[in-house]
């Protein structure tokens, strides 16, 4: 399952979110969103609950669009704390979709282990 995201929910689940987010800005006519779109679900099934998966519908989320810029679709974001990472779009087969989703895993889950090992340091801080 997918979470939709419009500009109203935008701000809390992607900017404000405790984990890095893949944002899939697509459109419901865009062929190629359609394909890409069970690879996406099989690839977050892999990355767990290091990275949060949603989606954007580009025509009806035009301010968003517009604020990131797409020139095409579809236009995958890596935000993490709020900042773009990573930008993926103009997709040229399967192998390269493939190897930049697993450079985004990578950078996930180094992402978690740096939050973690924040967290234990604070909590052993406080004690």
């Amino acid at each position: 399952m997918v979470l939709s995201v419009s500009e109203r929910t935008f701000t809390k689940e992607v900017l404000e979110s405790q984990v890095p987010v893949l944002v899939n800005f697509g459109a419901p006519w865009c062929g190629l969103c359609r394909v890409i779109k069970p690879l996406l679900l099989q690839f977050k099934s892999q990355c767990g609950e290091e990275l949060k998966l949603v989606e954007v519908n580009a025509d009806d989320n035009f301010k968003l669009s517009t604020t990131y810029r797409l020139k095409t679709l579809p236009t995958l974001l890596l935000i993490q704390n709020g900042i773009v990472g990573k930008r993926l779009e103009g997709f040229r087969g399967r192998e390269e979709f493939f190897a930049d989703l697993s450079e985004i895993k990578d950078s996930c889950t180094n992402s978690s282990r740096t939050y973690n090992s924040v967290d234990r340091r604070l909590k052993a801080t406080s004690l």
